[in-house]
């Protein structure tokens, strides 16, 4: 009978480990650790290890009490340091007989809220976060029109379908035009882009609904620059997407100038 990996305990060896195709990483890999900030230096040597590639995702880590033997410290600790890695994306904790720390991939979504989380802290107005769009959202028009496939545009078109009865309903919001701008980012299909993007809808709705109080109808005149925009795309004309993407953007500029600050 073949004897038990030194790196499992005991009430790991189940055969849903096995069905996953990996067995818990060897302990031999983490260090004894020695600081003030202990749960923070467990967090960096996993993170090294993880750009190492010596942890790898689907992996599970030692237990706790493996990991506290390891490392030298407090079961306290360890779980402060797991409960680090788990807000970070880098770890997901399963309960259970099953269960335990498993590493996994951060995925753009997570990364972008933690963003998301720092911008909504920022004293932003909602004139600089327009004229950031300007920049940004004008830049990717490019790699749109040359990347945006069938389905995206089809998508797209659906979506400016459901704002349109959303509009005869009376029940149109600002959080479905920010949806679009963020679809339509994903047509670049840039990991990075569509991260950056997803970080920035909060500072992003929150514009857009002080520039609807300045102009109640902008949700009717936004919804038809979003199917003019999508046309362009679909014809791949790079002059029409941007021009009518500047006009849309710049519209929206116009009502939140007065909130620029000239400090």
């Amino acid at each position: 009978m073949p004897t038990r990996p030194r790196s499992q305990p005991p009430e790991a060896g189940t055969g849903d480990d096995m069905s996953t195709g990996r067995l818990p990483v060897s302990e031999d890999l983490f260090k004894t650790v020695s600081s003030s900030r202990v749960s923070q230096v467990i967090v960096e040597q996993i993170r090294l290890l993880l750009k190492e590639e010596r942890l790898k995702p689907g992996d599970r880590l030692p237990s706790e009490r493996e990991l506290c033997v390891h490392f030298g410290v407090s079961r306290v600790t360890v779980r402060e340091a797991l409960r680090i890695l788990e807000a970070s994306g880098l770890v997901e904790i399963r309960v259970g007989a099953r269960g335990g720390a498993f590493v996994t991939t951060p995925n753009s979504r997570r990364v972008g809220e933690g963003l998301a989380d720092l911008l909504s802290l920022s004293p932003l107005t909602a004139y600089e976060v327009t004229e950031a769009r300007l920049v940004f959202e004008l830049g990717i028009v490019p790699l749109i029109v040359e990347r945006a496939t069938e389905e995206d545009i089809a998508a797209l078109r659906a979506m400016c379908d459901e704002h349109a009865e959303a509009l005869e309903a009376g029940r149109y919001s600002m959080e479905l035009s920010a949806d679009f701008h963020v679809r339509v980012a994903a047509c670049t299909h840039n990991k990075a882009i569509e991260m950056l993007v997803q970080s920035f809808h909060g500072p992003l709705l929150m514009s857009l609904r002080q520039a609807q109080t300045v102009e109640p109808q902008m949700g009717r005149h936004g919804s038809k620059e979003h199917r003019e925009f999508i046309d362009a795309v679909a014809s791949r004309d790079l002059d029409a997407a941007t021009a009518t993407m500047r006009r849309h953007l710049e519209r929206t500029a116009s009502r939140v100038r007065e909130d620029r600050s000239d400090a």
